[in-house]
């Protein structure tokens, strides 16, 4: 697109989320902006300026969490939208910061809307920041919109540690970004994000209506062997915890590969080596393990996979490995008149859409629970994710900002989905 094709609204987002894109900058293109860093400081002390400054009454709550409202008429609830600034270390800049960007921008468009004439809507319009969404550096992820719907304590999240021992507490007060504001009444939840994934790219389609989540199991794995000598210990003697845990990362590659067509995802998605020295035989490895799929009968019976294959890499490492439940949700369905709803706003926008299912999870995830939602995606290119190589083109950012004001504007009137 061309600046002098370029409407006001556009400009807006564009410049905005150029702005947000420089906190945390890396040279690749992406950003690396966890949870309670500096760079998380800074940008969200950005969001709170761009907000206040297009009229918004902005506060934050005691996890963190930043919200901008608009209250047009009082007592009434909030139509909330939003997603997270926070990335994964080395991460790409539109996961998360798109969806908290073009929910600010299209907020800010009925506002004006409202200010140049239009009648006031029966609801009102805030913004959201979810706190620590990722949790890559304060586990568990999510954990801002968790404390917000009553699904994790506050006080819990807040004795949360990193690897250093610094608490989530802590990192928000040193911040000065632990506050009091009150949870906004919701009335309904919307939020735009990139796809990560290639469904819509592949098939030319500008908008993902997500109908419902994949389901999914998460463990976290420890595997006790026992610390000797690297050149020394006998190699009969030795229980080793890395070959322990090598058995396992292998046998749950190749459960995706057995069930390629459930489908199955799987991964190991964090290690910790102890003593971690260069010659010492490992005495400990803890791990994450994540499994993921549309269909729960498959996660069923990958998990008693995992069982077997926990007993065969004891036995040929000589090794104990425990694994421990963190996360487990089945598939879980997105309201259908919400669904319904934006697929009528994006058919009058002229936006080619689909309905699509969520592998990843999402702050929509848990607001779905408490308030009727509405999950919306737009492309990403190679579905590329998590990565500094993030790419979603200007044109499919701009439809998704334009098809969420089309839904806010509806939920605000009153449109019932759920």
């Amino acid at each position: 697109m061309t600046g002098e094709r370029m409407t006001t609204d556009e400009r807006e987002y564009l410049d905005a989320f150029e702005a947000v894109s420089r906190f945390g900058a890396t040279p690749r293109r992406g950003v690396d902006r966890e949870a309670g860093t500096p760079a998380d400081g800074e940008m969200r002390r950005w969001l709170r300026g761009w907000l206040a400054e297009r009229g918004f009454r902005v506060g934050t709550d005691a996890i963190g969490n930043v919200f901008g409202l608009i209250e047009w008429t009082p007592g009434a609830p909030f139509v909330l939208t939003g997603s997270h600034l926070d990335s994964q270390p080395l991460g790409g800049r539109y996961d998360g910061a798109y969806g908290v960007i073009a929910s600010a921008c299209a907020a800010a468009r009925l506002a004006r809307r409202v200010a140049a004439g239009q009648a006031p809507p029966p609801y009102n319009v805030a913004v959201v920041d979810w706190f620590n969404e990722e949790g890559s550096r304060f586990p568990p992820s999510m954990m801002g919109s968790s404390v917000f719907t009553g699904k994790l304590p506050l006080e819990a999240a807040l004795a949360v540690t990193d690897a250093r021992g610094i608490s989530v507490a802590d990192a928000l007060d040193a911040l000065g970004e632990r506050g009091d504001a009150p949870a906004p009444a919701v009335r309904a939840y919307a939020e735009v994000h990139v796809e990560q994934g290639r469904v819509l790219e592949d098939e030319g389609t500008t908008i993902g209506l997500v109908t419902s989540t994949w389901a999914a199991r998460k463990f976290d794995v420890t595997v006790d062997g026992e610390q000797s000598h690297t050149g020394s210990t006998v190699m009969a003697d030795r229980c080793d915890a890395l070959v322990g845990a090598a058995h396992l990362v292998l046998a749950v590659r190749e459960l995706a590969q057995r069930h390629a067509d459930g489908p199955l995802h799987t991964s190991v998605a964090r290690f910790d080596v102890e003593p971690n020295s260069p010659v010492v035989v490992p005495r400990r490895v803890r791990m994450n393990i994540d499994l993921r799929s549309p269909d729960p009968a498959v996660l069923d019976a990958a998990e008693r996979e995992l069982d077997a294959a926990v007993v065969a890499a004891q036995a040929a490492a000589q090794v104990e490995i425990h694994r421990v439940p963190t996360h487990a949700w089945d598939r879980q369905p997105y309201q259908a008149a919400g669904v319904g709803l934006a697929r009528e706003a994006a058919a009058a926008a002229g936006l080619s859409h689909r309905e699509i299912m969520t592998i990843a999870g999402h702050d929509s995830t848990n607001m779905k629970d408490v308030a009727p939602t509405v999950m919306l995606f737009v492309p990403s290119v190679d579905g590329v994710a998590h990565n500094e190589g993030e790419l979603t083109p200007d044109g499919d950012c701009l439809a998704g900002v334009e098809l969420l004001t089309e839904v806010l504007a509806r939920l605000c009137a009153g449109a019932e989905i759920g």
